[in-house]
């Protein structure tokens, strides 16, 4: 049995899965599944500090970020996409196939978009419907400032749609606060429930968007209108996966009750990067980390195959690649969610001493012992 840790999926705990264990009932038919289902996305709206309306869709991650670019977008619309990461530039793809007219704003991979120089974009440039900005860059690891970025959006009454699958509940979000108009998140990452389920909250900006819109929209299952109305009227568009979301909410009622979860992320994510440098290692990014995936660079006379393998073979140990330009080029350790806890982390780190060194990479410190030290807890 592998322990993952990876950037998603995550380890899903005992609990969790024996959640998903429980009797089904019918979850077309019957009402107390209507109010389970309609108090599990409040539970999510206010673990979000939103009084917006949440949504859970029977689909993995990419579902909800399709669903919001397919429920706003009509032929000829102009959508500005902020790239700076693989799944940045990939909102084009939503946008084009739904008739949109894409305009990227790229910048430097390396570092989070700079809310400065991007207000400056805006000055000259604001005639967008909708704006699509990843949080966190999971294939980089790189963190955007949805707080500061969503507010100078929010001035132009320009629609915000964020993908926070990678950073919700790793990295501290506040909704409405933040001006932001369509929350997408996923069960996979740091919730740590199985994959299969994907969540968006609604602004009711986006919702009078989506209802003032001239052409229909071009999909039914990517479609967040078809949810207008299912709790008063106590019947769902299709068929709920229950076990799914009786799992989500086991992990979502953990979220609830733990206090010190960005805390913890926090210290670990950091501890991993302190330790990675200071032993000679190299990370991707000059700034902008996320506390949920730490990305180091391949150290030269090995490969990012070698380290995976031997990580998986000899300690059973599963850490990731990544994507696009960076694939082969950069290792990536996953310490969100249930993943984010000091013996696992210590363990893997002790892994990657043990494998880097067969692979002939000298380390100037041990890898485990340095992350023990910055956390004091091993």
């Amino acid at each position: 049995m592998y322990k993952i840790m990876t950037p998603g999926p995550t380890q899903v705990k005992e609990h969790v899965r024996q959640a998903r264990a429980r009797v089904c009932t019918n979850p077309d038919l019957d009402e107390t599944f209507v109010e389970y289902y309609k108090e599990t996305c409040e539970l999510i709206s206010r673990l979000l500090h939103t009084s917006n309306e949440t949504l859970i869709l029977g689909g993995e991650g990419i579902l909800g970020l399709e669903a919001a670019c397919a429920s706003l977008t009509e032929p000829g619309d102009r959508v500005l996409v902020l790239d700076n990461g693989v799944f940045g530039k990939g909102f084009v793809d939503f946008v084009s196939m739904y008739g949109g007219v894409p305009r990227l704003y790229t910048v430097d991979g390396r570092n989070p978009i700079d809310p400065v120089a991007f207000a400056a974009f805006l000055e000259k440039d604001h005639d967008y419907k909708y704006a699509t900005l990843v949080h966190c860059d999971t294939p980089s690891g790189i963190l955007n400032d949805i707080s500061a970025l969503c507010p100078l959006l929010d001035q132009y009454g320009i629609v915000t749609v964020v993908d926070s699958v990678s950073s919700m509940f790793g990295e501290e979000i506040r909704v409405d606060e933040s001006k932001i108009d369509i929350l997408c998140g996923g069960s996979q990452k740091a919730v740590s429930a199985p994959p299969g389920l994907t969540f968006v909250t609604l602004s009711d900006r986006a919702k009078k968007v989506m209802a003032q819109r001239k052409t229909p929209i071009a999909a039914f299952y990517a479609n967040l209108r078809i949810f207008e109305g299912y709790y008063e009227n106590k019947w769902f568009p299709y068929t709920m996966p229950i076990s799914d979301i009786y799992g989500l909410r086991a992990a979502l009622d953990e979220i609830a009750e733990d206090s010190e979860m960005l805390a913890r992320h926090a210290q670990i994510g950091s501890a991993c990067r302190k330790a990675l440098t200071d032993a000679g290692l190299h990370l991707h990014l000059e700034s902008g980390f996320s506390n949920t995936v730490t990305v180091f660079e391949v150290p030269e006379k090995t490969t990012a195959k070698e380290i995976l393998q031997m990580m998986r073979e000899e300690h059973e140990i599963l850490l990731a690649g990544s994507l696009g330009t960076l694939n082969g080029q950069v290792i990536r350790i996953g310490h969100m969610g249930a993943n984010a806890n000091f013996q696992d982390m210590a363990q893997t780190m002790g892994a990657l001493d043990s494998v880097l060194s067969k692979l002939g990479i000298t380390l100037t410190l041990s890898l485990e012992k340095r992350f023990c030290e910055l956390c004091e807890k091993c």
